[in-house]
């Protein structure tokens, strides 16, 4: 199993109506395109010196190759948006994972 991590900063002033678009638009279509099961939505529980607010996405895919295939068909669509709407108040970096074991 691989988690595709997307940790994402957000700016006090639009916080509120990124969380609306995160919940309701973006995560829904992220999952809508089939290459996700699951999806989580964190805080972050640290402050950051740079202000705003942190959250972790992690959506769960069954292989590297699913993950690629999202890369090539969905990502730059889905990414767009959420620059159009929120630009440089919203700052993201992702990080793939590999589940090794769960206990």
């Amino acid at each position: 199993m691989i988690i595709y991590n997307v940790t994402i900063n957000i700016h006090e002033s639009v916080h509120d109506q990124w969380m609306i678009w995160m919940q309701h638009k973006h995560i829904p279509e992220v999952l809508a395109t089939g290459k996700f099961s699951s999806a989580r939505l964190v805080r972050v529980l640290i402050e950051e010196e740079m202000g705003g607010v942190t959250y972790s996405v992690q959506y769960t895919t069954d292989s590297k190759e699913t993950l690629e295939k999202y890369y090539q068909e969905d990502a730059p669509r889905l990414r767009e948006e959420g620059l159009k709407l929120f630009g440089d108040k919203m700052l993201a970096f992702r990080t793939e994972l590999e589940l090794i074991s769960e206990h």
